[in-house]
This record gives structure tokens, C-alpha cells and sequence, in this order.
């Protein structure tokens, strides 16, 4: 209970910052619901390797989400990443409570979106590791608006300011104005997940 409720509070600590800082943006985080975990005698709704196994047939695109702190550069490999509203230009991400590099992208208040392309699976298991120097041997530029790393190769990205955090489960829904974008004139196609393994598009 003490992670979910540090990470809960990373969130609100998240959204003062924007605040602080005067973002237009900036909302009030939603109430946290009640959550409960399921007790020793009680049977779990859904085997949880069922659900990968059967939510593992959605086929997802890759992404690294990166930020910039006072500690240096900061990212993980995301494949919850989604476009949420266009009017205001918004997206969203999803991580995991346990995740040790949320809480420095909530420190940053601001984030890069990096879609990898299919050529790039060996750039997202580095980013995948927990507690390796992601970033070594990794060239990457500030984002033009936030600074966050925009990571050199990737055929798209998006720099987006933290606007709201939700409570997910064990997971957090991270919601991000764009504030900036772009894309490379030539794309290789994109990086694909599927059933635990990467793939790569083919066009009918």
C-alpha cells in the first residue's frame, strides 16, 4: 500500500508543479478511487496470464517515453501510448506504478514521445531494462519545447507537457498537451508488438 500511495501522490505532485509553474493547462487531479486487493481466499477475476496471453493479440505500436530532470535524461519503453483528443492536441501513456522512472517524468512535468520504427527493436529492450544506463551510447537532442531527449533515428515525436494523471489499477494514465511535433520525410515503417515478440508492418 505504501507504493500505491507514493506513486498516487507522485501524480498530485506531478500536476502542483504544472501549477506552480503557470501551465494554462494544468487540472485538478480526479478523486482517487477505492481500490482493494484480492484477498488469499478469494479468486481472482481474470488470470492475470490469461489476460497477457489474450491481450497480447492486440498488436500495438512502440514507443520510448523520455523526460529531462535535474539527475540527466530519464525514459522507458512504452507501448500504452495512445492519441486521446485533437482539439486540444492531446495524448496519453500509461505506466506502471512500480515503474522507477515515473517519478522522475512527474518531477519534469513535461515528457517526449519517441515511435520507434521497425528497424529499432534493439532501442527498446535497452529502454526496457530497469536499472541500466539507458541512455549510453544513445544520441538524442532536446525537444525543441521542453527539452525532454528526442532520441536521434526515431521517425516521429512528440513533446507534450503533463496536464493530468489518472489512477489506472496499477497503472497510471498520463495525459500530455502537445506542445510540439514532428516526423522524418522518409519512414521505414513502424515498430510492431504482437503476442510477446516485435514485427514489422506489410502492406497489402
Amino acid at each position: 500500500m505504501g507504493d500505491v500511495m507514493g506513486h498516487a501522490g507522485m501524480a498530485a505532485t506531478a500536476v502542483r508543479h504544472l501549477r506552480a509553474a503557470g501551465s494554462p493547462t494544468a487540472v485538478e487531479p480526479l478523486p482517487r478511487p477505492v481500490l482493494r486487493a484480492v484477498r488469499e481466499d478469494e479468486r481472482p477475476p481474470v488470470d492475470p496470464a490469461e489476460f497477457r496471453r489474450v491481450l497480447g493479440h492486440f498488436a500495438s505500436g512502440v514507443t520510448i517515453v523520455t523526460a529531462l530532470d535535474p539527475e540527466g535524461p530519464a525514459g522507458f519503453a512504452c507501448q500504452s501510448f495512445a492519441s486521446l483528443s485533437l482539439d486540444p492536441p492531446l495524448v496519453a501513456f500509461m505506466v506502471a506504478r512500480t515503474s522507477t522512472t515515473w517519478p522522475r517524468i512527474a518531477s519534469a512535468g513535461t515528457f517526449c514521445v519517441n515511435i520507434l520504427g521497425a528497424d529499432q527493436g534493439g532501442l527498446c529492450r535497452a529502454f526496457a531494462v530497469s536499472g541500466a544506463d539507458k541512455f549510453a551510447g544513445v544520441d538524442w537532442t532536446p525537444a525543441p519545447t521542453t527539452g525532454a531527449p528526442r532520441l536521434t533515428g526515431t521517425p516521429a515525436w512528440i513533446d507534450c507537457t503533463i496536464t493530468a494523471v489518472h489512477t489506472g489499477g496499477d497503472h497510471l494514465i498520463v495525459v500530455g498537451r502537445v506542445e510540439s511535433l514532428g516526423s522524418e520525410e522518409e519512414d521505414g515503417g513502424p515498430l510492431l508488438f504482437h503476442r510477446g515478440k516485435f514485427g514489422r508492418f506489410s502492406g497489402a
